[in-house]
């Protein structure tokens, strides 16, 4: 049974729809958050080091400097320079001085990092089934308003 954001933050009334909307979205991300954290617990990574992971295999075998990582994150305010380099003590990513520029760096997904994501995208179906309270139309239209929502 899906409770309403009243019920969730004992807040009986809203200033006005767009006011409860803010609420609302809020609300609901810091729980995905809180479920996707969960999830990737048991792999002993973050989600923003997941995140970071997941870019850097979509440009694979090539690499990305930190700040081209940073600007293709979900969470903007992220570190990335500290998640790197808790990512490469891990193992998962490799890191290398630019030839062209000794300012930047370049960082490359291991092999190890290649297959912790091939160990995680086995089980990604239950990262899906946390919302499937939504049909795929619905989970469609809230996409197209939350793209509607930012400018």
């Amino acid at each position: 049974m899906t409770s309403k954001i009243e019920e969730e933050i004992s807040q009986r009334k809203f200033d006005n729809p767009h006011h409860k909307l803010r609420a609302n979205i809020l609300f609901t991300a810091g729980w995905l958050r809180g479920e996707i954290k969960e999830f990737l617990d048991p792999y002993e990574i973050t989600p923003q080091q997941f995140n970071i992971l997941r870019i850097l295999r979509g440009i694979h075998p090539d690499y990305l400097s930190t700040k081209e990582i940073c600007g293709r994150m979900i969470d903007k305010m992220s570190d990335t320079s500290r998640l790197v380099d808790r990512l490469q003590v891990k193992g998962l990513v490799r890191k290398k001085q630019c030839d062209q520029d000794g300012r930047k760096v370049q960082v490359f997904i291991t092999q190890q990092g290649l297959e912790l994501l091939g160990n995680i995208d086995e089980n990604r179906y239950k990262l899906d089934n946390i919302l499937t309270g939504l049909s795929t139309e619905e989970a469609e239209e809230l996409n197209n308003l939350l793209d509607k929502l930012r400018p």
